[in-house]
Order: C-alpha cells, then structure tokens, then sequence
C-alpha cells in the first residue's frame, strides 16, 4: 500500500471524520466521488484543485468529503421543481440533474420510466443538494430522505454525520418518523461500538453544540447489531422508516 498515492470514495456519502481517518491510515490523499449507475458511474470528484485555496486542515477534509466539481465532459446543475439553478450560496437546496457523454440515454426498453427522469436531456438524480460559485456540489440528502418538520427541511445526512462523530458510535441512520404536531421527526437508529452503551441523554448533549435544535433527533434507537443494508453495504433506510408509516394515507402528516 506504500504506493498508493489517492484513494477516491463512493457508494454513500462521506465526512470529514471519515476522510481523515483514512488519509492517516494510508498515508495518501483521499476524498468522495459522486456518481450513479446511469452515468457510467462517476460523474464529479472532489479533488484538489490548486485554484483554491483551504483554511486548514479541517477545511479541507470538509470538502474533499463533498461530491465536488463535475468531471471532464460532464455538466452538473442543481435546479428547482421548473428547472431553474438555484442559489449558488451553499445553502438553497435543489436537485442535482447532470448530462454528459457517460449519462444514459434511457432505460432498456422502459419509455415511461425514462420519461420519468430525463428532462431535455438532462437526468433528474433524486439527490439533493447545495453548490457554490465555483459549481461544487455537496449532496445533503436523498430526495424521497428529506426529513419535513414544522415547514423545515432537515438532511438526515447531516445529523448522521454529527451522529457518527461521537467516538463510541459504529453507524448509525437517520429517517422521518410521523408527528402530529411538526408533520415529521427525525429518529435516530444508532449501533455503539462493542463495548460501550449509550443513551439518548449523552447523544442530545454531544449533539447540542453541533445541530440546530429542529434538527435534533427526537427519538434514539440503540441496537447491538448491525443495520440493515443492500447488498452493496448501503443501510436500508426504508425498511427502518416503514413500521413508523405503516396504516398512515399520507408520508407527511399535519
């Protein structure tokens, strides 16, 4: 492995902790990709770029685990239900639509479906996300993962990565749960490592100083086993979120 001299990640979203932990392990540059099946699969990387210039260290771990500038031949927008790009200002949240050479032209022999995500060429992704001047893209969520509570849109991302910080945490997911007054609430499914027990008491108070209050789990499941996943490791975050909906006509309520 002495080397090896860049390590690109993807599958799920990254953190900083993440990039971190890696690049001392290793030895060697790490940050997050960005891609689908049907763009071929990458489609932006977050790769230094000399044209900008990183606080610290910090800094710069924060935005190598962002999904970063499209690649060569590429071309990503993050857009409004009209299509129209949002505010560049890392902070207006849109859907991230990209086209290029290495984009699908379709579904095998699924018209309607094709139909259903293209848009003048451009692919809707489902993700969700926010971008800067210089066209950089950090992904907040999954479309259909948006928590809305009280009119307010939460990353359940976001809190996962706040959650995951806490050093005795091994993983954990973030999904919507119904509440009659705020419509939604997010809930937390966490897993210690082995060896440690953790209540709902010492995640709100690490959580405190690192979310905003509306954001906070509501509610914290502790569970000694593994999470369910795919069968490329992603954590089935649908199957954690049906039992809370199940018999319910409508997905947000209030």
């Amino acid at each position: 492995l002495s080397s090896m001299q860049d390590i690109l990640l993807g599958g799920a979203a990254s953190s900083p902790e993440l990039i971190d932990r890696m690049e001392r392990a290793f030895g060697c540059n790490v940050c997050a990709g960005y891609g689908l099946t049907e763009t071929s699969p990458v489609i932006s990387t977050a790769m230094q770029k000399s044209t900008v210039n990183y606080r610290d260290s910090e800094d710069r771990a924060h935005r190598q685990s962002m999904a970063g500038w499209s690649i060569p031949g590429a071309e990503i927008r993050v857009v409004d239900g009209e299509m129209h790009d949002v505010a560049r200002d890392m902070s207006a949240i849109g859907e991230v639509v990209v086209r290029g050479d290495q984009v699908m032209d379709g579904y095998f022999r699924e018209p309607a479906a094709t139909a259903a995500v293209m848009t003048d060429g451009w692919l809707h992704t489902g993700d969700m996300a926010v971008w800067d001047e210089d066209s950089y893209i950090h992904i907040v969520d999954r479309k259909k993962d948006i928590i809305i509570s009280g009119g307010e849109n939460i990353s359940s991302i976001e809190v996962e990565h706040c959650i995951g910080a806490h050093p005795q945490v091994l993983e954990c997911a973030v999904v919507a749960a119904p509440d009659a007054r705020w419509g939604e609430i997010p809930v937390a499914f966490v897993v210690p490592k082995d060896g440690y027990q953790l209540t709902s008491e010492e995640m709100c108070t690490f959580l405190l100083p690192r979310l905003a209050k509306f954001k906070m789990p509501r509610v914290f499941h502790f569970r000694t086993g593994a999470l369910p996943k795919t069968g490329t490791g992603k954590i089935l975050k649908r199957q954690l979120r049906e039992p809370f909906w199940t018999g319910l006509a409508e997905r947000v309520q209030g």
